[in-house]
């Protein structure tokens, strides 16, 4: 064999590697998962059987893993969740459609795999309820959810990958075309408000009302670019695009603000391959390597890359990431169990105690390992990455 196909030998070897690396581990973290939280309600450290956007997203992520490897375990795994939070007139376990919370939206994710996999209509009757929660839910003048009830004239980032993706797939499944286009405009008008032309990030929150202390009295922005909540903001955009058609006349423009926001956060990856717990600031004191922001990029990426969304050359992005977070903080427990360590275990804006969104807030907010918000994106990443 002559140096030229030598060489090509070593990189399809070593590109093989890597993908078997890849699957081993997603499988891996999902078994480590099952085995620490034995019970889906469980997951994020849950106390109580709850439908919360963090078991969703966690769940969310085993479907991923159901899907590439057809083992059911994985979907039991997620429908007994389902089953015992979900009766069979589709009514939700501690739900109340009047507090108008888009957290409640996410959970919904998993019930069109459960709907299409097993045929039980209280799946069906309970994301209606979630869609006719969308339909009444308080919006800004311009037809932007409201983070929350609690939380009157704001969006967070955070709830566009809650309920957007949800609306629209809700939209396409059941040939509710004006949904899809209700979701599309809640990106829209949030990249309106959000979005910093000087670094080409997004801002956690929007206070249309102006009124909030974290609010900047002139635009209504809160202050600080938080990482995870551009995680949201950049998996929400590419779990979107699933469900938008391609002739549509606005898809363009979410394509836009994608290949926009892929070639900025790169500028803000270290070299180690992990971003940080507010991006912007990696050098100053407190900040830390977070784990829920890398691995939220890291799945946005690899998708991205996958569905055609991104510029291929951003997969070599997605695979530092996961380099990144392997070396720097996975861990091997005793029992062979894979740890995710420092993730915020929660940041938000206003309420009380009073959140004001600075520096000082976000690198103060509690660290944990194991956090679903940073599990379930890491799984799915993982996923996106071997395909």
């Amino acid at each position: 064999m002559n140096r030229i196909g030598m060489h090509l030998l070593i990189v399809l070897l070593l590109a093989g590697s890597f993908v078997s690396a890849q699957k081993k581990t997603y499988q891996k973290f999902a078994d480590s998962e099952i085995k620490r939280f034995p019970e889906a309600w469980q997951l994020d450290h849950g106390k109580r059987l709850y439908f919360g956007y963090g078991q969703g997203l966690a769940c969310l992520a085993m479907l991923e893993v159901w899907t590439a490897t057809r083992d059911k375990k994985y979907l039991d795994y997620v429908e007994k969740w389902a089953d015992t939070i979900i009766n069979d007139k589709g009514e939700i376990h501690l739900y109340k459609v009047e507090t108008y919370n888009l957290d409640y939206i996410n959970p919904g994710k998993i019930l069109f795999e459960l709907y299409k996999q097993t045929g039980k209509e209280k799946y069906k009757l309970a994301m209606d309820r979630l869609v006719h929660q969308l339909e009444v839910h308080p919006r800004t003048l311009e037809g932007a959810f409201w983070h929350k009830l609690t939380y009157q004239h704001q969006i967070w980032l955070d709830g566009l990958y809650m309920a957007s993706p949800f609306l629209a797939q809700y939209g396409k499944e059941f040939n509710r075309p004006e949904l899809i286009d209700d979701a599309i405009n809640q990106f829209l008008i949030c990249a309106r408000h959000t979005y910093d032309p000087a670094t080409g990030l997004y801002y956690h929150g929007w206070d249309e009302s102006k009124q909030q202390r974290w609010a900047n009295k002139e635009t209504g922005q809160s202050p600080s670019f938080w990482g995870r909540s551009i995680g949201w903001w950049f998996m929400a955009l590419v779990d979107v695009l699933d469900y938008v058609p391609a002739d549509h006349p606005k898809r363009a423009e979410l394509l836009k603000i994608t290949d926009q926001l892929s070639a900025t956060l790169v500028k803000y990856q270290d070299t180690q391959g992990l971003w940080y717990q507010v991006i912007d600031k990696s050098k100053q004191e407190g900040n830390y390597q977070e784990s829920s922001v890398s691995s939220m990029f890291m799945y946005a990426y690899a998708k991205g890359v996958n569905k055609g969304y991104i510029n291929s050359r951003y997969k070599a992005v997605a695979e530092k990431a996961y380099k990144g977070l392997m070396e720097q903080l996975i861990v091997t427990e005793s029992n062979g169990n894979l740890t995710l360590t420092k993730c915020c275990a929660v940041a938000g804006l206003g309420g009380n105690p009073y959140r004001d969104g600075s520096y000082s807030y976000y690198i103060k907010e509690r660290i944990r390992d194991n956090d679903a918000k940073a599990n379930g994106p890491f799984i799915m990443g993982c996923v996106a990455l071997n395909k």
